[in-house]
C-alpha cells in the first residue's frame, strides 16, 4: 500500500535584514502571500562578523554565536515590527534567522519548486554594486524557484540624495524631491 502525502502549503519566502529595501520587499511578499493564499516565511540570513572562518579561527567566537543570533532575532522582530505594528503578520507561516551569506542562505531556505523568494533589488549605483555583493542578483542566478526583486521606492532614493547633499554641505534644492517622484515609474 503506498503512502500519499498532503500537497505542501505554498509559500512565499522573503529576505529581511531591516533595511527599507527589505522592508519594501516584506511588505509585497505579504501582499503577494495573501492573494496566493500561501504561507509567509520572513527570513533574516546573518554571519558571524569577519565570517564563518574567521568565527571558527577564534575561541572567543564560540561563546559569542549565541549573542549574535539573538541579535539577529531581535533584528527579524523589529523588521516585522516596523513592516506590521507588531511580530503578527496576519498570515500562516514562520520567521525564520538562518546562519550563512543572504544569497546562498536564502536560496538554500526557498529549496521548494513552488515557492516564491521576494528580495529587495537594493541600491543600483557603482560604488555600491563594487563593494556589496547583490543578494537579490545571487537569487535570480541561483534560485531553483521563481523570485521577485523589488525595486527600492522612489522615496527612498530621493531621500538618500538629499541626505547625501546635506552630508556633503551641499545646498539643499528644495525641488528635488518632486522631480524625483515625478522621474519614477508611475507603479513605484
Amino acid at each position: 500500500m503506498s503512502e500519499s502525502r498532503p500537497p505542501a502549503t505554498p509559500r512565499v519566502l522573503v529576505g529581511v535584514s531591516g533595511s527599507p529595501g527589505s522592508l519594501t520587499a516584506l511588505a509585497r511578499a505579504a501582499d503577494e502571500a495573501w492573494r496566493r493564499g500561501a504561507e509567509l516565511w520572513p527570513v533574516l540570513a546573518w554571519e558571524p562578523p569577519g565570517g564563518d572562518l574567521a568565527a571558527r579561527r577564534s575561541p572567543a567566537a564560540t561563546v559569542l554565536v549565541g549573542d549574535w543570533q539573538r541579535l539577529a532575532q531581535e533584528r527579524l522582530l523589529q523588521a516585522l515590527s516596523d513592516a506590521f505594528g507588531g511580530t503578527d503578520t496576519g498570515l500562516p507561516g514562520q520567521a525564520l534567522v538562518v546562519r550563512g551569506s543572504p544569497g546562498p542562505a536564502l536560496v538554500r531556505t526557498a529549496g521548494r519548486t513552488d515557492d516564491v523568494l521576494v528580495v529587495g533589488a537594493g541600491g543600483r549605483g557603482l560604488l555600491r554594486r563594487a563593494l556589496w555583493p547583490s543578494v537579490s542578483r545571487y537569487c535570480l542566478a541561483h534560485a531553483g524557484c521563481p523570485v521577485l526583486a523589488v525595486p527600492p521606492s522612489p522615496l527612498h532614493a530621493a531621500l538618500t540624495a538629499l541626505h547625501r547633499r546635506n552630508t556633503l554641505g551641499l545646498r539643499l534644492d528644495p525641488g528635488l524631491l518632486e522631480r524625483e517622484r515625478e522621474a519614477a515609474p508611475p507603479d513605484a
